[in-house]
Parts: structure tokens; C-alpha cells; sequence
């Protein structure tokens, strides 16, 4: 399988609809099949979502190219991951911001996508299995916040993790359908942009699924 030739021509789709050449650049060379399981590595390239135990999902590149263009990151940022999953979205945040700090509900995926992003040489990353509580009140604030699990309404644990200024971008919406939203934290309370429609796994914890 050659994975450069059928990256590129991934990214050469993406570039007709995502205009950050920042986020295309890393994702151009950010190897997504080494976060993927052996028996799924011919599909890495492709535009879909694909399995990675514990009945979860790499998200969609196309998903993550979205969401990581409205979090506007640039270079500078300490971010706040709630869902690591396979860890390749933290791979192309930690690429783009200063510092990632990631949550992980699965401690198998979590402990395996830390290998992952430890053999790949990302030393500005952190991997945690998730508290109960949804974030990471210690590191907190954070410039920028990307879940990658829907909720069924913007957690006030995770704006309260934001910084002044910060952004947070989330799924929000029932158990199969959700819309992605960009919430913004003011002085004075919270703007709401919102965004495309998405689908993802529930996001389990206080203040979002049981």
C-alpha cells in the first residue's frame, strides 16, 4: 500500500472545501495509518470514519480538518482534548498549538495512543484516562478546547476550563445526530457560532451522557 501517494490525494480532496493551509500542511504529513488497527490500514486514506476498539472511531479527516480550522489555532495555544480516541487528532493539534492535554474515557486507548505519539516524538502532548468530571480542571485554562464526542448541550465544566478569549468547538445535540458549535467565553458570558450538522459517539460524564 502506498500511504504517501493516497495521503496526498486525500488532501488534494480536502483542499476543495477546507481553506487553513495550515491544518492541510499537517495533515498532509501526519501518517493517520500507524493510529489505526493492521486489519483497517488500507482504508486509512479514505474520507470515512474507521474503527478502533472499545466501540469507538477514528473520525472522518474531513471532520477533523473542520473542527481544527474553527478552533483557529496559531501555534501558541495550550489545548484541552476531550476524547484522545486513536490520538490522531491529538497528533495534529500538537503540530498546531504549543501544549495538548487529552482525555481519554478508555484507559486501553488511551494508554495506546500515547505509545503512538510517543514513538512518533510529539513531547508537547499528555494523555489521560478521563475523571468523572468532563475536562481537566488542573491544567486548566486552556486557550482552545475540541471535543470529539457529542453532548446533549455545551458542558459548563468545559466553558468554565476556557480562557478568556478561548474557543471551544463541540458537538452538541441527541445520541445520533448532532450540530457542531463554536462557543466562544467573553467577560460578560459565552458566544454560540453554529456550525455543520455531525455525527459522533456520546460524550460520557457529569454535565454531558450518562
Amino acid at each position: 500500500m502506498d500511504f504517501d501517494t493516497a495521503r496526498a490525494k486525500l488532501i488534494g480532496s480536502l483542499a476543495r472545501e477546507i481553506t487553513d493551509k495550515r491544518v492541510l500542511s499537517v495533515m498532509a504529513r501526519v501518517p493517520r495509518h500507524v493510529f489505526i488497527p493492521p486489519d483497517v490500514q488500507v482504508y486509512a486514506y479514505e474520507d470515512r470514519p474507521l474503527p478502533i476498539g472499545g466501540d469507538q472511531t477514528i473520525s472522518q479527516p474531513y471532520i477533523v480538518a473542520l473542527m481544527t480550522q474553527y478552533l483557529e489555532l496559531t501555534g501558541n495555544e495550550k489545548v484541552l482534548e476531550i476524547g484522545t480516541g486513536s490520538g490522531y487528532q491529538t497528533a495534529i493539534l500538537a503540530e498546531l498549538a504549543r501544549y495538548i492535554v487529552s482525555t481519554e474515557r478508555i484507559a486501553a486507548l488511551a494508554e495506546k495512543a500515547r505509545v503512538v505519539l510517543d514513538i512518533l516524538g510529539y513531547g508537547n502532548v499528555e494523555v489521560h484516562t478521563a475523571e468523572e468530571t468532563l475536562g481537566w480542571k488542573s491544567g486548566a485554562p486552556y486557550d482552545a478546547i475540541i471535543a470529539t464526542a457529542g453532548a446533549p448541550c455545551v458542558p459548563d465544566d468545559l466553558v468554565a476550563q476556557l480562557a478568556v478569549g478561548g474557543r471551544m468547538v463541540i458537538p452538541v445535540g441527541s445520541r445520533d445526530n448532532q450540530e457542531l458549535v463554536k462557543v466562544t467565553r467573553l467577560k460578560t458570558g459565552t458566544h454560540v457560532e453554529h456550525l455543520d450538522m455531525c455525527r459522533f459517539v456520546p460524550l460520557i460524564g457529569k454535565g454531558a451522557w450518562e
